[in-house]
């Protein structure tokens, strides 16, 4: 039982003999380092960057489930993507727009 299910993994169009099983794996290096950025202060945060990563997990995540093979390997990591890198622009909006934190002002007061 347990060999045909590997063998079924293994010979599916989307297994790992084949770029469309490689190619999202690879890119789940990118998710993963948005999550190291967590911990990375707001203010270190790029706009560009988080709309970039949101955007291709959007677009992707709805491609990878219209494709022939279904590849949801691809799905998972583009919902990973799209995740991150919404939960990164909202740490950023937050810091930016919602923050208490006055900035300091320099005083010309002697």
């Amino acid at each position: 039982m347990a060999t045909s299910k590997i063998q079924a993994f293994l010979n599916h169009p989307a297994g790992p003999k084949t770029i469309h099983f490689w190619a999202p794996t690879f890119k789940w290096g990118i998710s993963i380092a948005n999550i190291a950025d967590f911990a990375k202060p707001p203010e270190k945060i790029s706009y560009p960057q988080q709309v970039a990563v949101t955007a291709t997990g959007v677009i992707w995540s709805r491609y990878s489930m219209v494709i022939t093979p279904r590849n949801l390997n691809l799905f998972a990591v583009n919902v990973a993507m799209a995740g991150t890198g919404l939960y990164q622009l909202s740490r950023k909006i937050r810091k930016d727009y919602f923050s208490d934190e006055k900035e300091a002002v320099p005083s010309l007061e002697g």
